[in-house]
């Protein structure tokens, strides 16, 4: 019988699971919060496909010490393009003591030649399908070097996620799930985009085994970490039907048109949505076109801002800086209307041309590339040459909208466009407590006292909104424009 990692392949594997921490973690913008908030669900679900007396272990570099002392029969790392560096040098480290090493991620499938020198093994694109069948050949001694997804992609009849395998205690929205995979939009700045190619770029799980794994989450808050929770309308139809008896409240992600389409966000809200992440990404045309973005284009941003403030839902909208219509205006203007619309947070990026994008292969193409060190890779620094702006004043530019968005005074500004004192109210709230409190979210983490945080965030989620939403949704009156100052 073949031996791999000083064991019989044939006996129990011991396997360790990491994600490295982004290079961010170990810099004077790290926020503990941000990267305390959910547990790596990607690596649970692979180790779902490990047989019961396999010893597994996952550790997630952001929140827990990491031994590298050990010495596993086999490592599988998690990649990207930010926490590269580190998971290559964990990979050569583990190799050097004769541990069998996997790697796969975004960053994997994006550049497999770079990553192959660090590995044993590479899992290209979503390793829902490949990973067990690499089980089957590295417990045989006969593991190949690379597993590439391509057809019969699903993640219908999948074993549960290894829950037990995460420390809840750790983490601020422990009850994080996905229930679909990939998008069906192609946006050509989408770095996941390129880690679908070969095949399906979005399904769904099945309903009922979906509300099967709502149903073993215990409180009542859940967070869709799915890049488009609306995005096939049938399934989240279904979906929000099975949950509106659950008493849960949640917060996903969606994009504009799925927001302004049909009556699906309604549903959605009397299911318990209360809080919506929506990609803005840019109010120019231009810009819309030239990323493919078309689910954007000739679309209301204020009624989408307008509906969901209707019925209670708080909105983390999306915007990028730096794209080539873009010009020293850009900055101020978004934030002066991310303000008067009442977005209740907003995440800004620089544009950040991933590798394995249609935009990296373009930029890169037309000689604008001008970094490649992974590490600035953040959406925080420039690594191109814009077009209508200096680096320089696009990064100012930026840094200079996060600390105007999140002034105390725009802060108010932006509770204040909402119709109701009670959504005013949440809406301070949920931007003060994210942005001004970081050293309470510091002593929190700390002193292990995430989990007594989770009830104070249900609560600003769901005591201001719910009745209201209730009498809108039961009255027919959460309708476009139904609501206006």
């Amino acid at each position: 019988m073949a031996s791999i990692g000083g064991r019989r392949a044939a006996g129990p594997l011991r396997v360790k699971f990491i994600l490295p921490a982004l290079t961010e973690a170990k810099s004077p913008f790290w926020r503990p919060i941000k990267y305390s908030l959910f547990p790596p669900l990607g690596l649970a679900s692979l180790a779902s496909h490990l047989r019961p007396d396999d010893e597994a272990e996952i550790v997630d570099d952001h929140v827990q010490a990491l031994n590298i002392d050990d010495a596993p029969d086999l490592v599988v790392i998690q990649v990207y393009i930010t926490n590269a560096y580190r998971a290559y040098a964990l990979a050569d480290h583990y190799r050097s003591k004769g541990c069998f090493v996997a790697l796969g991620g975004l960053h994997v499938t994006a550049l497999p030649e770079e990553a192959a020198v660090h590995a044993d093994v590479l899992f290209l694109g979503p390793g829902d399908e490949t990973f067990p069948e690499f089980l089957a050949h590295f417990r045989a001694g006969e593991a190949r070097a690379r597993y590439v997804s391509s057809g019969g992609r699903t993640i219908e009849g999948l074993p549960p996620v290894r829950r037990d395998l995460i420390d809840r205690s750790r983490y601020l929205v422990p009850n994080s799930i996905v229930v679909t995979r990939g998008c069906p939009q192609h946006c050509d700045f989408c770095y996941k985009d390129a880690f679908f190619s070969g095949g399906a770029g979005f399904y769904t799980q099945r309903v009922d085994e979906a509300l099967a794994e709502i149903e073993r989450l215990p409180g009542r808050h859940l967070y869709f970490l799915d890049d488009h929770l609306l995005g096939n309308r049938r399934f989240a139809s279904n979906l929000f039907d099975g949950m509106a008896g659950m008493n849960r409240l949640f917060q996903g992600a969606a994009t504009v048109d799925s927001v302004l389409r049909g009556d699906l966000i309604e549903q959605a809200a009397k299911a318990g949505l209360r809080s919506l992440f929506v990609g803005f990404e840019s109010f120019s045309a231009e810009n819309l076109r030239a990323s493919n973005k078309k689910q954007n284009l000739a679309r209301d941003y204020g009624e989408v801002t307008r509906r969901l403030s209707d019925l209670g839902i708080m909105i983390n909208g999306s915007f990028v800086f730096g794209m080539d219509d873009d010009d020293g205006d850009v900055f101020d203007r978004t934030v002066e209307w991310a303000v008067r619309h009442g977005v209740t947070t907003a995440t800004f990026h620089i544009m950040t041309p991933y590798p394995g994008t249609r935009l990296f292969a373009r930029i890169e193409q037309e000689g604008r590339i001008t970094s490649r060190n992974w590490n600035a890779y953040d959406t925080r620094h420039v690594v191109y040459r814009p077009v209508k702006l200096s680096a320089d004043t696009l990064k100012a530019g930026y840094d200079r909208a996060y600390r105007d968005f999140y002034s105390w005074t725009n802060i108010g500004r932006a509770a204040l466009s909402h119709p109701s004192a009670k959504h005013k109210a949440k809406h301070l709230a949920y931007a003060a407590g994210w942005k001004k409190l970081e050293p309470l979210w510091d002593i929190a983490i700390k002193t292990r006292r995430l989990r007594q945080m989770t009830p104070v965030l249900e609560a600003v989620l769901s005591k201001v909104s719910r009745r209201e939403t209730d009498v809108l949704l039961e009255t027919g009156s959460a309708r476009p424009g139904a609501l206006r100052l």
